[in-house]
């Protein structure tokens, strides 16, 4: 569990949005500010996830194939968790994972359709019915992290259910909040927390 990186600081920093966000969510640009601020040595990237699940985490590992695997990180939120907890398991790196989805493919599959973006109502992009089997094909439940994982997990998120959260990344250091929402609106607090988990360099 505790792997290689186990007194290694984080160097590449990467941070993955949920469903319908993106890298103008709230917590992303958080993160990519406190980075920039309080360490400014890591390389930090947030990009834009294309809809298919499939096509995502080829872009990603195509992203961080220059990385140093032995020092990069990777943080999700949401659906983004869900990715992060693929993507730390074949780079075997630390994660940190924000209200994570616990089963995309279940809850996603009634969002066929077309669909806008929340920070901006006027992009649209199409939710296929193959992305549904896309999803289940990244779901590495029963297998232990790779490397240390961290959840934060909200009790009152009013999108998912967080006792299947905990449940779901119960290998994960659960940081529980009684109260809280999905869009964790007070991550601020806890990002010094998160950057000594990830030791960021």
């Amino acid at each position: 569990m505790e792997s290689l990186h186990t007194s290694v600081p984080t160097t590449h920093l990467l941070y993955l949005h949920g469903f319908r966000s993106s890298p103008q969510s709230a917590k992303a640009r958080l993160m990519a500010s406190y980075v920039a601020e309080q360490h400014p040595c890591v390389q930090f990237w947030c990009p834009q996830l294309p809809p298919s699940p499939r096509t995502a985490m080829n872009m990603l590992s195509q992203g961080i194939a220059p990385w140093p695997h032995a020092s990069m990180a990777v943080i999700g939120s949401s659906l983004g968790g869900y990715y992060a907890n693929w993507v730390a398991q074949q780079a075997r790196c630390p994660s940190v994972l924000l209200n994570p989805a616990a089963d995309p493919a279940r809850d996603l599959a009634h969002h066929i359709g077309d669909q806008t973006s929340w920070h901006d109502p006027a992009e649209h992009f199409y939710f296929a019915p193959e992305f549904v089997d896309e999803l289940r094909a990244l779901d590495l439940r029963g297998r232990p992290p790779a490397a240390r994982q961290m959840a934060i997990i909200a009790k009152g998120d009013e999108v998912l259910d967080w006792r299947e959260m905990a449940g779901r990344y119960a290998d994960a250091e659960i940081t529980l909040l009684e109260g809280g929402d999905h869009a964790l609106s007070n991550f601020a607090q806890h990002l010094p927390d998160v950057a000594r988990f990830l030791r960021l360099a």
